[in-house]
């Protein structure tokens, strides 16, 4: 391997990016030298004596700073996927210059003179679509984020996203930790009755790695928490551990209560300073559904057909937890739990069942064979490349007929304690125009799944594959973008668009037809007989009235916290009580806050955005009606899914996209429909 600074553009196969060699000492130096030069590129835009053009503004924009974008890319992916108390020491750092660069950029008067007298003689230039739309989407940008405001303005405006830029990370910092230090240690094997195998198998795991053989470990990450609370007998654990979930960065010495109010002040203030009434008017120009209005109005047409529909799912699930165990009333412990025990029942299926046809390794070859059915995509795996962590993998990708290279894909799937919770995809380089040419992308997506035994392999649950097909969604998105420029390539789209991609490759994991191109046993390597994707399939609708309403309830409680004045918010849990109200179809768990570990609203990206997962819903659901009615893997309508939704990144407003692939504008009633809910 070359040895060069591993944070500068790297000279290895593909520029990949050389982590071994990445020093946690010289992240701040280059960031700072990298900020340095692009300043120098900024102020010779802004102070040129030739006439404003597109190519020695706009595109002088677009190329400046790419150093600084490489620097910091590494930086936050690594500091969510591998961190370290270093990393995150440095994130209060790192966020503050890069706040205080952006703004440099924005409110540079002499710069958006320039940009704007481009703007307003854009005729004369012949510009092409996609430097239409740059040029569109940077100008209103600097508008939007305070080029027109006054110099006292200016200066508020930059205390705020300085202070903005170190909260949110403390934030995602505390829920981390937090999570990392509960530890529900088991010495009774009778305390594990109920649990299946593989769960019993890692817990055993988990306590080896800590040097314990004679226990057993459950922790609060998904692979470890899930299992338990569905499958375990003991309630009084199930409580315990249920208690400690709901509790995280709350009353404890991780507590993001005070974060969480100086966000919302903050975000607040920033909005009033930018002429926005809220911090959700300020957000939504910028997205699909344009207002807090729509969006209050779009979760009002998904919470009427499910609040009713969740009640009852909630009151059969209690009945039928009364009848089995006598329990006098559900808590919420109890819910996974006894709605498991009932799909069992019902549909005659256990999720288990499911367990030794999603063997890890399949599912991914599964993925990369849905992107070979469908896009015409080949995935082949290489060790010629570096990486962050001994469990990542790297792929190439090119294209199945001509071999053209398409862009590298990482993958990282297990937990660890350096690891954020949950799922993501995120890019190490974004597809476009970089260092003079334009780059193909390296993506990556991070997930934490049920890691192998020292029996089994990596088997995954029915939740777990959905989520892998989800972030590959993503994946794909960034992959197949073939934009020039990378502020506009990929999942470079409005929020409440960028679901789509993802959440339409779920589905094929619902259908026997998807599921035969992966679901094998992992010992026989017999399909999943008919008779069980069947059983998945009719249990499909099974408590989707509370899971929808689950969601509408997170989204609801975003766009309340966003539209509401901050100084009228108050406490936390009250706030989230009294707007968790209508909602509520259990009691309460005394003690919890699940504000204080809503990292997606928080720390994540999704302020007053939680809506878009839903939004999304009915896109993908509308959407994937066409593949249904075609043919899953019709080769007409993926080609068009590809060439006007994955490929076009933000190259145009995304409705008119939607439109040109499905001939209309998306119907709700596709996604009512699928769930059951009309």
């Amino acid at each position: 391997m070359t040895k060069q600074n591993a944070l500068e553009f790297s000279d290895l196969k593909h520029n990949a990016i050389p982590f071994p060699n990445i020093r946690e000492d010289d992240y701040l130096p280059k960031l700072k030298e990298a900020i340095k030069a692009a300043k120098v590129d900024i102020e010779k835009i802004a102070n040129s004596s030739d006439e404003p053009t597109f190519e020695n503004t706009m595109l002088a924009l677009e190329t400046a700073g790419e150093d600084v974008s490489l620097v910091s890319s590494i930086f936050y992916n690594l500091l969510h996927s591998n961190t370290t108390d270093k990393l995150q020491e440095l994130a209060q750092e790192f966020g503050p210059l890069l706040s205080a660069y952006g703004n440099d950029i924005t409110l540079n008067a002499e710069l958006f003179k320039r940009i704007e007298s481009v703007y307003k003689n854009q005729a004369q230039f012949k510009l092409g679509h996609e430097e239409a739309r740059l040029l569109e989407e940077t100008y209103q940008d600097f508008v939007r984020n305070g080029a027109r405001l006054s110099d006292t303005e200016k200066d508020e405006l930059r205390k705020v996203d300085s202070e903005l830029s170190q909260l949110t990370p403390k934030f995602s910092e505390n829920v981390l930790k937090a999570t990392n230090k509960f530890e529900l240690w088991i010495d009774n094997e009778s305390d594990l009755e109920g649990l299946p195998e593989s769960a019993i198998e890692s817990y055993k795991m988990a306590a080896k790695e800590c040097d314990e053989d004679s226990k057993w470990l459950v922790t609060l990450h998904a692979p470890s928490f899930i299992p338990f609370t569905t499958y375990a007998k003991n309630r009084e654990l199930r409580e315990k551990l249920t208690r400690a979930f709901g509790s995280r960065a709350f009353n404890d010495e991780f507590d993001n209560q005070e974060v969480i109010k100086k966000i919302l002040a903050l975000r607040e203030k920033r909005a009033g300073i930018l002429g926005f009434k809220t911090h959700a008017d300020y957000i939504l120009q910028k997205r699909m559904a344009e207002t807090p209005e729509r969006v209050f109005q779009f979760l009002d047409q998904i919470k009427a057909p499910s609040i009713n529909k969740a009640k009852e799912d909630v009151k059969e699930v209690a009945q039928f937890a009364k009848e089995l165990d006598g329990i006098d009333e559900l808590q919420r412990w109890d819910f996974a739990y006894y709605s498991e025990k009932l799909k069992q029942k019902k549909y005659d299926f256990d999720s288990e069942e499911l367990r030794p046809y999603f063997q890890l390794e399949n599912v991914i070859d599964g993925a990369f064979e849905h992107a070979s059915k469908l896009y015409g995509l080949s995935f082949t795996e290489s060790k010629d490349y570096p990486v962050y962590h001994e469990d990542v993998r790297t792929f190439e990708v090119s294209e199945k007929d001509t071999g053209e290279f398409i862009g590298l894909f990482y993958t990282d799937f297990f937990p660890r304690p350096s690891k954020n919770g949950g799922a993501w995809q995120n890019n190490f380089m974004d597809q476009g125009l970089f260092k003079g040419e334009v780059r193909r992308p390296h993506a990556c997506i991070v997930c934490n799944f049920t890691k192998p035994t020292e029996s089994k392999p990596s088997l995954l649950n029915l939740d777990e594959v959905l989520t892998l097909f989800h972030e590959f969604g993503h994946a794909l998105h960034s992959l197949l973008s073939k934009c020039k420029y990378t502020s506009l390539g990929g999942t470079n789209v409005y929020w409440d668009f960028v679901e789509l991609p993802s959440q339409i490759m779920e589905n094929w994991v619902m259908e026997k037809e998807g599921l035969d191109v992966f679901a094998k046993h992992f010992e026989t390597g017999e399909k999943i007989p008919q008779e069980l994707a069947d059983k998945m399939k009719r249990s499909e609708q099974f408590q989707a009235g509370y899971a929808s309403i689950r969601q509408v309830s997170f989204a609801t409680v975003d766009m309340l916290y966003h539209t509401t004045p901050a100084k009228d918010i108050g406490s936390i849990p009250e706030f989230e009580d009294k707007a968790m109200a209508e909602f509520q179809t259990m009691p309460k768990v005394e003690g919890s806050c699940f504000s204080c570990a809503f990292s997606h609203i928080f720390a994540g990206g999704y302020s007053a955005g939680y809506y878009s997962y839903k939004w999304a819903e009915v896109l993908d659901a509308d959407a994937f009606e066409y593949f249904k009615e075609k043919g899953l893997f019709n080769t007409e309508v993926a080609t068009k899914f590809k060439n006007e939704i994955l490929s076009r990144g933000g190259t145009e407003h995304p409705m008119e996209l939607y439109k040109r692939f499905r001939g209309r504008e998306p119907d709700i009633q596709a996604l009512l429909k699928r769930d059951g809910l009309v």
